[in-house]
């Protein structure tokens, strides 16, 4: 499955921005989905993850509460939707896909998108 993501920029600390990544090839409901993030200088790491029947969802605990993560397979897409943002949540945000299970780490994922800048000014 070949994955593209988008929707990313820079926005004000308190603002909110949605990405999308859409999928390509292989049945996109087949996959447990999730998304990553890496700023300059540390790993990639967790920010949410959804079941393949949009049901189980799992979210990094710096980011409960503030980001949403959903799906629709009949357009086979995934998005963020990243509420009240802060600058440490700066990063450029990954999708990847995982016949695994979604907390799994990255290691367990599969396939992975190119990455959107996320830049959040203070």
């Amino acid at each position: 499955v070949q994955l593209q993501a988008s929707g990313g920029g820079l926005v004000q600390a308190g603002g909110s921005l949605r990405l999308s990544c859409a999928a390509s090839g292989r049945s996109f409901s087949r996959y447990r989905m999730g998304w990553f993030r890496q700023a300059p200088g540390k790993e990639r790491e967790f920010v949410a993850g959804i079941s393949r029947e949009n049901v189980y969802k799992r979210y990094a605990d710096s980011v409960k509460g503030r980001f949403t993560i959903s799906r629709d397979n009949a357009k086979n897409t995934v998005y963020l939707r990243m509420n009240s943002l802060l600058p440490e949540d700066t990063a450029n945000y990954y999708c990847a896909a995982t016949t695994g299970e979604i907390d799994g780490g990255i290691y367990s994922y599969d396939y992975w998108g190119q990455g959107t800048q996320v830049t959040v000014s203070s």
